[in-house]
């Protein structure tokens, strides 16, 4: 596993309106299954999503469009949500302002809690959906994912589909709420 999974982080822990009550450690927080904020990035590439493979100690193996993480406490202030997705852009698809068509935008945000089957994490968030189009296909960091694949909409929010069944929870509820 890669030495970010190790780091200390400082995230923002929330109540249900997504309000800010307080800084928590990352894994505490998942651990403890408690409230917390975060955004997953939804990559559009022409007419298609980017899958990831998620390689992650908390829901590995699992299907996110695109990436997920969180907002970071740094020198005391919550980083913004913008920034933290171009820092996640850049580690884990290696993608740069310039690769992206235009500036990311935070479509809404959804709440879930869902214990991961195989490990000892909850994922406990109000999750904000970024959606971001991009002009090349990215290139994958290997620490964060086992992959990609890509596919249209339809084919992803397809019940009966292969890919809905591997989707994770967070994904489920935003195309539940048609945000992608």
């Amino acid at each position: 596993m890669n030495k970010y999974y190790e780091e200390k982080q400082i995230i923002a822990r929330v109540d249900r309106k997504g309000n800010i009550i307080g800084p928590i450690e990352k894994w505490e927080a998942h651990k403890k299954g408690i409230l917390h904020k975060a955004f997953t990035v939804a990559l559009h590439y022409k007419e298609s999503l980017i899958i990831q493979h998620r390689k992650h100690p908390a829901f590995d193996g699992v299907l996110d469009i695109t990436s997920s993480s969180h907002q970071v406490f740094k020198n005391g202030r919550l980083q913004d949500t913008i920034n933290a997705v171009y820092e996640t852009l850049k580690r884990e698809w290696n993608l740069e302002r310039k690769d992206l068509l235009k500036k990311p935008k935070i479509s809404s945000s959804i709440y879930y809690k869902e214990k991961d089957s195989k490990s000892e994490f909850t994922e406990h968030e109000i999750c904000e959906i970024v959606v971001c189009q991009i002009k090349k296909l990215p290139v994958a960091n290997l620490d964060f994912a086992y992959g990609f694949s890509i596919a249209g909409k339809r084919e992803i929010e397809n019940k009966k589909g292969r890919l809905y069944e591997s989707l994770a929870p967070w994904v489920k509820k935003a195309i539940e709420k048609k945000l992608l």
